[in-house]
């Protein structure tokens, strides 16, 4: 079902960028707002407002401290990620771009990463991290994520403007919330 929602809504976007830029603004918009996170919320301190390339260096000493002894140094995935442990649960899956991170909007990347494995529908061994780790520190270590995808596509589409479209209707959740 995603897929055919992530295709309707990569023809709009064609239709909105053909017609104007509006994609283009919204992406521009999007990296902004995430972007704006003042000193101190997300150790990036000195840094003034953060720029796309803080929040990503900073999204990676993060995913290195706390992603990586799970996910893969590169974001790889543990081998065997699609087939089930003894407990029913998959192994940590490919955040590169070859799992299937990108079918989820920003805000249940989110969710996954502060709550954990214990969402409903979403069961998995994925520890919470939204106690060890600020709002910014997730909102940085996902964008560095995404970065983790290149130019990856499936089925013709990028997988970066697809997880961007599916994110319009769950973003990021605000600070605080």
């Amino acid at each position: 079902m995603w897929e055919e929602e992530a295709r309707g809504m990569m023809a709009r976007r064609r239709v909105g960028v053909a017609r104007g830029g509006l994609g283009a603004l919204l992406a521009v918009a999007v990296i902004a707002a995430a972007c704006s996170a003042p000193d101190g919320d997300g150790g990036m301190a000195g840094s003034g407002a953060a720029t796309p390339v803080s929040v990503e260096r900073t999204g990676q000493q993060v995913f290195a401290a706390t992603c990586a002894a799970c996910h893969g140094a590169n974001g790889e995935g543990h081998p065997t990620w699609r087939i089930p442990n003894e407990d029913g649960l998959l192994p940590p899956p490919p955040l590169n771009g070859d799992g299937h991170t990108w079918h989820h909007a920003d805000g249940l990347l989110y969710r996954i990463v502060s709550r954990g494995g214990g969402i409903p529908g979403y069961e998995s061994g994925m520890p919470a991290f939204g106690d060890q780790l600020s709002h910014q520190e997730i909102v940085n270590v996902l964008t560095y994520v995404k970065s983790l995808w290149g130019d990856k596509s499936f089925q013709g589409n990028s997988i970066r403007e697809t997880q961007q479209l599916l994110s319009e209707n769950d973003p990021f959740p605000p600070a605080g919330s």
